[in-house]
C-alpha cells in the first residue's frame, strides 16, 4: 500500500479515536442518576433501560477502540493492508468500508462459514473474543 494511503487511513483512525473518547467522556457524565429518576417502577425501569443502553455502547465503543489502536500499529509496524491468514493484500475496497479488516473477503468468509459450524460461532461478537471463550 502505498503511503499516501496509509497516511489517509492514519488520519481516519486517529479521528475515530479522539471522537470515540470525547464520545465515551459524554457518556460517563450521563451515567449518573438523579434522584427524580427513581419516582416509581416505571420511571425506574427507564432509567435501567437507558442505564444498559448506555453500557452496551460504551462495550462497543471500548472493543472498537482497541481494533483502531491495533489498526495503527500494523501501519506503523508496515502490516496495515495484509491478510493475517494468508497474507495476501487486502482489497482497498474492502479497507475502505471496513478500515479495521484483518482479514480478505475470501479468508473472512472462510471464517464466518467455520464459525457458523462450532457453538463458538454462536457466540454475540459484541462481547469480545476472551470473555466469549470463558462463557462458551
Amino acid at each position: 500500500m502505498n503511503k499516501e494511503r496509509l497516511k489517509k487511513f492514519k488520519r481516519i483512525f486517529e479521528e475515530q479515536k479522539r471522537s470515540i473518547l470525547f464520545n465515551d467522556r459524554i457518556v460517563r457524565e450521563d451515567f449518573g442518576v438523579c434522584a427524580d429518576d427513581r419516582y416509581d417502577e416505571i420511571d425506574q425501569a427507564t432509567t435501567d433501560a437507558e442505564q444498559a443502553m448506555r453500557m452496551r455502547l460504551r462495550n462497543r465503543e471500548t472493543l472498537y477502540i482497541k481494533k483502531v489502536e491495533e489498526a495503527l500499529a500494523r501501519i506503523e509496524e508496515g502490516t496495515f493492508g495484509e491478510c493475517d491468514s494468508c497474507g495476501e493484500d487486502i482489497e482497498l475496497k474492502r479497507l475502505e468500508a471496513r478500515p479495521t479488516a484483518t482479514l480478505c473477503v475470501g479468508c473472512k468468509e472462510d471464517q464466518e462459514k467455520r464459525e457458523m459450524l462450532n457453538a463458538n460461532g454462536r457466540v454475540h461478537k459484541s462481547l469480545g473474543e476472551v470473555f466469549s471463550r470463558k462463557f462458551a
